[in-house]
C-alpha cells in the first residue's frame, strides 16, 4: 500500500485521562478513509494532533514519507493537511469572501485588496459547494448549516494533499449531502486524500473505502467497508447490538394544543406562516439550508426580531418580543449551535443547569450551593450525563452530553414546549438514542415538541406529524402514515423550482 500519513505506537495523556493509546494506522494515497467512534472514543484528538494544536505524547506520525511533527495549524497547512473541524472556525464580522480567501487575498498596487477578484473566486467557491448566497455577507448573519458550507468551500480553495472532514453533513440536508459527496468523488479522482468522520453510519458507505473504529481511545479494527452492514459498524463501536434506534412510542397520543402560531412574519420580505404543536407531540420541521426553518423558530423564540403575528399557548394570547418572555412563558429553544448560543462552556455543569431561574436555589438574593448541587446532580442522574462530578467544566464534556446539558437546564426552569434545533447534530450514535428516549420522556410527560433537523430518517423515526418549510414559507404538512421520504424533499424544493 502505498501510505500517504502513517501513525505508529500514537498515544495522548490529559491529566486524568487517556484519549489515545498506542493507536498505529495508515491511510492509503487517494483513498476516503473513514474514522469511526463514539463521542470520547479519540477522533477529535486524533484530528488536533495532525492539525498540529496537539502534540503526541508517545509514537511517531509520518506524511508523505517524512517525519511530522507540525507545531502549530499552520505548519499542518503548509504540509498539505486541511482540517474542517465540526466546530466551526469562522471570522464572523468578516465577509463570507474575506473568510474564503483570509489567507490568500487577491491585492493590488501597494497590498491594496481587490474587492472585484475577491468576490470574484468567493462566488466561484460558494458555486461548487451549492451555495448561492452574496459572498459580500457577513458570517455572522449566517445559520450554522451555511457557515458549515463555507467552511467546506475555504478547504476547497487550498490545494490539499489531505482533507480532513469531521462531520461536514451534520446540519446538512439530503441535497447538500449528494452534491458534498460528488465534490469527495471529483477530489478524490484527483489523487486528494480523504479522512471522513461521521456519525451518520449509512452515509458512509456512499463515498468510503475503508473504515477505522476507535473506543475509549483505542484502535479496534480498520476493514475494508465493502461487505460490512451499519449493525457491523455499531458493534464495532460500542462493543453491542443496538435495537430500534429512534423507538418510536405508538402509545403516546397527542393531546389538546399546546402552543399555536398565526401569521407570525419576520419581515416585511418574507411570507407569514402558521402552525400548531399540542401536548404530547412530537412536530417535525424539515427543510433545505436556507429555508427559513431556524430563522422562523428563533423569531417565535423572540431571539430575532419578527414584524406580526400572534402565538397562543394553551389557547391564550402571549406576548413574545424577546427569549426571557418565551421562557416566562414555558417555551424553551435547544440552539443548532450548542456551544457558541447554548452554553457557558468555562463554567461547571451545576451552573449551566441552574442559570435559567437561580431563584429557584436562593435565599434572599444568596445562591444556595446545597440546593444547587442537589438539583443539579438530580437533572445529571435522570438524564444519564457523563461527567466527571457536576463542577466540570461543560467544555470537557463530549457533544452528546453538552447537549443533555442544555435539555437540563430547561427542564429545571420548567417548560411546556421545547424548541429543539439540530439536537443530535455531533453526537454519537448511543448518545443519539439516550436522547430520543428522552424526548419520548418528555413527550410522555405532555410536553410540545418542535424539533427542526437535517436528517430526514431522524425526523420520520421520531415525529407524529412532519411540515415542510421551502423558501421561508411552509409549503406542505405530511401525517405519520404518509411519511415518504422522496414526497418530503420534493416539498423542500416547491418553491426552488416553481416557474
Amino acid at each position: 500500500m502505498d501510505a500517504i500519513l502513517c501513525l505508529e505506537g500514537v498515544g495522548k495523556i490529559f491529566p486524568g485521562a487517556v484519549a489515545l493509546s498506542d493507536v498505529s494506522l495508515s491511510i492509503a494515497r487517494g483513498e476516503t478513509h473513514i474514522i469511526l467512534g463514539e463521542n470520547g472514543a479519540g477522533k477529535s484528538t486524533l484530528i488536533k494532533l495532525l492539525a498540529g494544536i496537539y502534540q503526541p505524547d508517545s509514537g511517531r506520525i509520518a506524511f508523505n514519507g517524512q517525519p511530522y511533527q507540525p507545531k502549530t495549524p499552520h505548519d499542518a497547512q503548509q504540509s498539505g493537511i486541511r482540517i474542517v473541524h465540526q466546530e466551526l472556525n469562522l471570522l464572523p464580522y468578516l465577509s463570507i469572501a474575506e473568510n474564503l480567501m483570509l489567507e490568500s487575498l487577491p491585492r493590488r498596487a501597494f497590498g491594496i485588496v481587490n474587492r472585484k477578484a475577491l468576490n470574484s473566486r468567493a462566488v466561484a467557491l460558494l458555486k461548487e459547494v451549492g451555495l448561492d448566497i452574496d459572498p459580500r455577507i457577513r458570517v455572522e448573519a449566517l445559520g450554522v448549516a451555511q457557515m458549515q458550507l463555507v467552511e467546506i468551500a475555504k478547504a476547497l480553495s487550498y490545494d490539499s494533499k489531505l482533507l480532513v472532514l469531521d462531520e461536514p453533513t451534520a446540519t446538512l440536508t439530503p441535497p447538500e449531502i449528494e452534491r458534498l459527496f460528488s465534490i469527495i468523488k471529483r477530489l478524490k479522482a484527483r489523487g486528494v486524500t480523504i479522512i471522513y468522520i461521521s456519525h451518520r453510519l449509512h452515509e458512509v458507505f456512499e463515498i468510503g473505502d475503508r473504515v477505522t473504529v476507535l473506543r475509549n481511545g483505542r484502535l479496534v479494527a480498520t476493514r475494508d467497508l465493502h461487505g460490512l452492514t451499519v449493525p457491523d459498524l455499531v458493534r464495532m463501536m460500542i462493543g453491542r447490538d443496538i435495537a430500534d434506534e429512534y423507538g418510536f412510542d405508538a402509545s403516546i397520543v397527542p393531546g389538546k394544543v399546546a402552543l399555536s402560531v398565526a401569521n407570525l412574519k419576520r419581515d416585511a420580505s418574507t411570507p407569514d406562516i402558521s402552525f400548531a404543536v399540542r401536548h404530547g407531540e412530537i412536530l417535525g420541521v424539515a427543510g433545505l439550508v436556507g429555508s427559513g426553518r431556524t430563522e422562523a423558530m428563533r423569531a417565535l423564540f423572540g431571539a430575532d426580531p419578527k414584524l406580526d403575528g400572534v402565538v397562543e399557548i394553551d389557547g391564550k394570547p402571549v406576548a413574545v418580543a424577546a427569549p426571557k418572555d418565551a421562557v416566562r412563558h414555558g417555551l424553551s429553544l435547544l440552539t443548532e449551535d450548542r456551544k457558541g448560543q447554548g452554553l457557558l462552556l468555562d463554567l461547571a455543569v451545576d451552573k449551566n443547569i441552574t442559570i435559567t431561574d437561580l431563584g429557584k436555589v436562593s435565599h434572599n438574593g444568596l445562591l444556595n450551593r446545597r440546593a444547587e448541587a442537589a438539583a443539579a446532580n438530580d437533572l445529571v442522574g435522570q438524564l444519564r450525563v457523563k461527567a466527571s462530578s457536576i463542577e466540570q467544566a461543560v467544555r470537557n464534556l463530549s457533544g452528546g452530553n453538552q447537549q443533555k446539558v442544555v435539555l437540563a437546564k430547561w427542564l429545571f426552569r420548567g417548560t411546556s414546549t421545547l424548541i429543539l434545533d439540530e439536537p443530535t447534530r455531533g453526537v454519537d450514535i448511543g448518545a443519539r438514542r439516550e436522547i430520543y428516549q428522552l424526548l419520548w420522556m418528555l413527550a410522555a410527560q405532555r410536553k410540545g415538541i418542535i424539533m427542526v433537523s437535517s436528517d430526514l430518517p431522524e425526523l420520520m423515526g421520531m415525529c407524529h406529524r412532519i411540515i415542510v418549510f421551502s423558501k421561508n414559507r411552509i409549503v406542505g404538512e405530511v401525517p405519520r402514515a404518509e411519511f415518504d421520504q422522496e414526497r418530503i424533499l420534493s416539498l423542500a424544493y416547491q418553491e426552488y423550482v416553481r416557474p
